[in-house]
């Protein structure tokens, strides 16, 4: 048996399997092999990864941080973004955004914390609001 690597004219990679080369070239031949995503029969076969030798140069570095990295920043940046543009009520959170739904405060951004039957009762007086895990203060000097 023999595996190739093979493409159709839409571009769609797949891989077939045939008992030798010649098979696979009658097989083309015929239009019996098509793609399995969009049944073209204009088939090509493409160097296999497998058989293209790795160059002997260093790997090069990695220009993307890794995801942990990319995580923390953004969470730095959304917990930046949400201090300086919502309003900390703190353990009031649940009775301002009530306020603000029932028009009693003006309209605005607010963040605070608020316990599990506090944002039961929000949910019941169709308060929407949503819930971001934020990450500690920075402690850096």
């Amino acid at each position: 048996m023999i595996a190739y690597d093979l493409r159709c004219a839409n571009g769609h990679s797949f891989e077939g399997w045939f008992e030798d080369r010649p098979t696979f070239l009658d097989q083309k031949k015929r239009g019996l092999i098509s793609c399995p995503v969009c049944n073209d029969t204009a088939i090509v076969q493409v160097p296999s990864r497998f058989a293209i030798r790795a160059s002997q140069s260093p790997a090069p570095q990695a220009t993307e941080a890794p995801a942990e990295a990319v995580w923390n920043r953004i969470g730095k940046q959304l917990g930046e973004f949400v201090e300086q543009n919502f309003d900390n009520v703190g353990c009031d959170f649940a009775r301002e955004a009530l306020k603000i739904h029932y028009g009693v405060s003006a309209p605005r951004n607010i963040r605070g914390v608020s316990t599990e039957s506090e944002e039961k009762i929000l949910k019941q007086e169709g308060v929407e609001f949503f819930k971001i895990p934020m990450p500690p203060p920075d402690s850096d000097p």
